[in-house]
């Protein structure tokens, strides 16, 4: 993507331009996001005592429309819960002490706010490769990842600390409650930078919804991991398509990619910013 020219008057119009975007993209409908994220929640509340409720049975439950019900389920990859084979990873363990789930009370509004963790396996010459991310859900940008043959604390403390050394730490680091991320290594390190911790209820992975949606794709994207000769082959282009996913994949709820998101918000709030400076020398 070319880069911005902030010398421009930061209008919608301009703004528009500079990104290769329609206009009406630049809308922030806040008052619908906040709905979708009312209902979000109500929805998740209504899966943790009917896990196996589907988006017609959720809305008569919950009193909603059904088609508002499934557009608010498939905006935030929340889906009812299936039985399914055994995964070769994910042992929950006894959690010592149980974090609450703080994005049932927290409406995402900015950057760097709220990072989500959660890792996932890859099937490659016979053996499985894992991938622990770190996302920043206001952009969906992933900010952090690590690679290793081995799951366990070492993977998801390499893909934090990969996180942290690009962005300054979060105000929350939201995970589910594997015993990677109970560990006392894994919750001393988010506590030593000051990081609320919150974890998903167990047998929720809706509550983790971001990462579900984002390693759902990213394996479409990504292809079948054989074809390469070696890990460090397919490494790369793990790094490449995460890159890819960033700058260039238009996302569904975003209607662009993560980093135009993220650049059209620091526009925007610069713009606003500026204004405000603007109206207090005038008073």
């Amino acid at each position: 993507m070319s880069r911005l020219d902030l010398s421009k008057k930061s209008t919608k119009t301009n703004l528009a331009k500079e990104l290769g975007l329609a206009r009406s993209t630049l809308y922030y409908r806040h008052k619908q996001t906040v709905k979708d994220w009312q209902t979000k929640i109500k929805i998740e509340e209504a899966l943790h005592n009917k896990p196996s409720y589907g988006h017609k049975r959720l809305a008569r439950y919950l009193k909603i429309n059904k088609k508002r019900v499934l557009r608010v389920m498939k905006i935030f990859n929340i889906k009812p819960y299936r039985r399914r084979g055994k995964k070769p990873f994910k042992n929950p363990g006894k959690a010592s002490i149980i974090y609450p789930n703080l994005l049932l009370k927290i409406l995402p509004s900015r950057i760097n706010q709220i990072w989500v963790s959660d890792f996932t396996y890859l099937k490659f010459k016979g053996k499985f490769i894992y991938l622990a991310t770190i996302m920043d859900i206001f952009t969906r940008e992933i900010i952090g990842f690590s690679v290793s043959n081995r799951h366990g604390v070492p993977l998801v403390v390499n893909a934090l600390l990969s996180a942290l050394n690009l962005r300054a730490p979060p105000e929350l680091l939201h995970s589910d409650q594997g015993r990677e991320y109970t560990s006392k290594t894994y919750t001393t390190l988010v506590s030593m930078f000051k990081i609320f911790i919150s974890m998903s209820r167990r047998a929720s992975p809706w509550e983790n919804g971001y990462q579900e949606s984002f390693y759902s794709q990213f394996k479409v994207d990504l292809g079948d991991p054989n074809r390469f000769d070696n890990l460090g082959e397919l490494v790369a282009e793990i790094h490449d398509t995460i890159k890819i996913y960033n700058h260039d994949r238009i996302h569904t709820s975003l209607k662009m990619s993560p980093r135009q998101f993220a650049q059209l918000n620091a526009i925007l709030n610069s713009s606003i910013n500026s204004g405000c400076q603007g109206t207090e020398k005038v008073s």
